[in-house]
C-alpha cells in the first residue's frame, strides 16, 4: 500500500518551487543537478528580485530577518553572560549558537541567495543538521533545570556537546549523501519521487519529538517544582509563534505566492516567527532563572 511517509514532494511545490523555502528540497534531484534557477516541483515560481541579467535574489524578506536573528541571537549571548549566577547559562548560549548557525544556513538555502547548486547543497545539509543538534541542545536545555548533573560544568557541557556533534555529523552525512550521491544509497527512493525516509525522518519528525519533550519537561519544571504561573505565558508565546510560523511555511506559503506572482511567500514569515519564538524561548529561560526561585538539590526528587 503507497504511502506518504518521507515523500517531500508536496512541502517543496507548496513552499516555492524555484527557490524553495524549504533546504531539504534544495537536494532532491530537480534542484540538485541543476540548480534552483532550472528546478521544477510544479509549484509556485518564487521569483524574488532580479539583480543581475542572469540571476534573483529570490527570498530577500529571509535574508533581512537571518541577519536580524543573528544580530538578536549576539545581543542574548551578551546578556546571558551577565547573569552569572543563572541556571544553564552556558547551556542556553550554546542553544543561541546553534540558533546563529542555521541562521547564517538559511541566508544561503531558504534565501535564495545566487549560489552554483553544489554550494547550495552543502548549506543545506549543514543546514539540516544544525536544526537537528541545535533542536536537541534546546531539550537538553529542559532537563538542565532539574539539576541532575551540576550545569555549567565540564562534564555537563561535554555531554552536551559531544551528543549534538554525534547528530550534527550522522544528520549532515545523509543529508550530504543525498544531495552529492556519494555513495548512490538514497537513490532508489529519491528518483521521481522526492522521496527520503531518512530525512523525513530526522528533518520532520524528531524536531517536533524534542520540541515537544522541552516544552513538557519546562512546564512540569515551572508549575510543579518552582510553583509559578507567569513563566508558562512566556513558554506558550513561543510554541505559538513557532506555531504560526509553521503554518506560513507549509500551508499558507503557495498562497501567497501566488497572490504576490512569486515576489514572497511564506518563508520570510517562517523565519520572522521563528526568531521571535527564540527570543521568548530566551525570555522564558530568564525568567526562571531569577535568584529567588526556589531551585532543586542536585539528585533531588518531586511528585
Amino acid at each position: 500500500m503507497p504511502t506518504a511517509y518521507g515523500n517531500f514532494h508536496d512541502f517543496c511545490r507548496d513552499s516555492g518551487d524555484q527557490g524553495a523555502t524549504i533546504p531539504v528540497c534544495n537536494l532532491f534531484p530537480q534542484s540538485s543537478a541543476r540548480g534552483p534557477a532550472d528546478n521544477s516541483f510544479g509549484g509556485c515560481d518564487l521569483t524574488g528580485i532580479r539583480i543581475s541579467d542572469d540571476s534573483r535574489l529570490r527570498n530577500l524578506g529571509s535574508i533581512l530577518f537571518c541577519g536580524a536573528g543573528i544580530l538578536m541571537s549576539l545581543f542574548l549571548l551578551w546578556r546571558s553572560e551577565r547573569k552569572k549566577a543563572a541556571v544553564g547559562r552556558r547551556e542556553m548560549q550554546l542553544f543561541l549558537l546553534g540558533y546563529i548557525i542555521i541562521s547564517i544556513c538559511e541566508i544561503f538555502t531558504v534565501g535564495g541567495f545566487p549560489l552554483s547548486g553544489g554550494i547550495r547543497r552543502a548549506f543545506s545539509a549543514v543546514h539540516i543538521a544544525a536544526v537537528v543538534a541545535t533542536l536537541w541542545i534546546l531539550m537538553l536545555n529542559g532537563i538542565v533545570g532539574y539539576q541532575l548533573l551540576d550545569d555549567g560544568t565540564p562534564l555537563s557541557i561535554g555531554l552536551l556537546l559531544f551528543s549534538s556533534l554525534i547528530l550534527f555529523v550522522g544528520t549532515g552525512y545523509i543529508a550530504l549523501d543525498t544531495g552529492f550521491s556519494w555513495t548512490g544509497y538514497w537513490d532508489d527512493t529519491l528518483k521521481g519521487s522526492n522521496r527520503s525516509y531518512s530525512l523525513y525522518t530526522l528533518y520532520q519528525l524528531l524536531p517536533l519529538v524534542l520540541l515537544f519533550v522541552f516544552f513538557i519537561l519546562e512546564a512540569f519544571l515551572v508549575v510543579r517544582i518552582l510553583g509559578e504561573r507567569k513563566p508558562m505565558i512566556y513558554l506558550a508565546a513561543a510554541a505559538l509563534l513557532f506555531a504560526i510560523g509553521q503554518i506560513f511555511q507549509y500551508v499558507i506559503s503557495v498562497h501567497i505566492c501566488e497572490a504576490t506572482d512569486g515576489k514572497i511567500n511564506g518563508g520570510m514569515f517562517e523565519t520572522f516567527f521563528t526568531m521571535l519564538a527564540v527570543y521568548m524561548i530566551w525570555v522564558f529561560w530568564s525568567s526562571i532563572t531569577e535568584d529567588d526561585w526556589p531551585m532543586p538539590p542536585p539528585g533531588s526528587t518531586y511528585t
